[in-house]
């Protein structure tokens, strides 16, 4: 995946979480305007190498947010974060727009975002993969079994919305939702792939896609991986602060880069990058 000087080397690549939203539920309301911009600054001095901007909280059961609203909240922090990488020479550092809506991503690639992340994988806009293509962005492909709106669950749930092997059923949407894409015109190189840990599975299912990580990275895209702080761990460790859930976001992680996994999305820049810096140490040591 590959935009501006974009390398996916030394794998894994931290992606910062900047939620410019109000009601996002571990972060809702810490980062907008220029806060989020410190922010942002603050987590590329730590070692992130995408900023990953959105202006709708995907939580379970979050409110949906038109396109102008979350152009509101991500454009002027997407052209004055852009700016900044700009003057500082980080061509290492790449922005990418969180959103399911093309108007969104089409002023986030204007402002200077040159990736999007779309939980829903393209089903949601027609317009998004061919916007992607025109303007030579980057894109990652999301799987999920409910839309946020949808997905009240909590840990407590044990009934699967899933018939057949969970690994099985997200690679095979997975592959399928790529090849729509591409047929858009959208370089397969520029396509990653993410299994979507929450979205309406269960505790089980997702640590089944921890542990089946490998399968994913074997499709031959970059894939990414994003537990951070959610509500599984929440469920294993029996923290119910999400703040607090840190140490069960680092470890999950560690285990997907052990299974080759090129990006992870974050909000504990510093903690990550500590980790990873001891991992990689180890693994080459080995």
């Amino acid at each position: 995946m590959r935009d501006g000087e974009l390398r996916l080397e030394p794998a894994p690549l931290l992606m910062a979480i900047l939620n410019c939203t109000p009601d996002s539920f571990s972060d809702g309301g810490l980062w907008s305007g220029e806060r989020a911009v410190e922010h942002a600054q603050a987590c590329v001095r730590a070692g992130a190498t995408i900023i990953d901007v959105g202006g709708e909280s995907t939580r379970p059961g979050a409110v949906r947010i038109d396109a102008p609203e979350q152009i509101r909240r991500t454009q002027g922090v997407i052209r004055e974060l852009s700016a900044w990488l700009r003057a500082e020479g980080r061509r290492d550092v790449v922005i990418s727009i969180d959103t399911t809506r093309a108007a969104v991503a089409r002023a986030a690639i204007d402002a200077g975002a040159g990736i999007i992340n779309d939980v829903s994988a393209c089903t949601e806009d027609a317009e998004l993969a061919p916007l992607a293509a025109a303007a030579g962005a980057g894109i990652v492909l999301m799987h999920r079994v409910l839309d946020p709106s949808q997905d009240r669950w909590s840990h407590e749930h044990r009934t699967s919305l899933v018939e057949g092997d969970i690994v099985d059923v997200v690679a095979a949407a997975l592959a399928a939702r790529v090849a729509s894409v591409a047929a858009c015109g959208v370089p397969i190189e520029s396509i990653a792939i993410d299994p979507g840990l929450g979205f309406g599975k269960t505790v089980q299912e997702n640590l089944s896609l921890i542990a089946g990580t490998a399968r994913f990275v074997a499709m031959g895209h970059p894939v990414l991986v994003g537990a951070s702080r959610k509500s599984f761990i929440g469920a294993i460790t029996g923290e119910s602060d999400p703040a607090r859930r840190v140490a069960g976001s680092v470890a999950v992680h560690l285990a997907a880069a052990a299974s080759g996994v090129q990006l992870l999305r974050v909000h504990d820049v510093v903690e990550h990058a500590q980790a990873l810096a001891a991992w990689r140490a180890l693994r080459d040591q080995r």
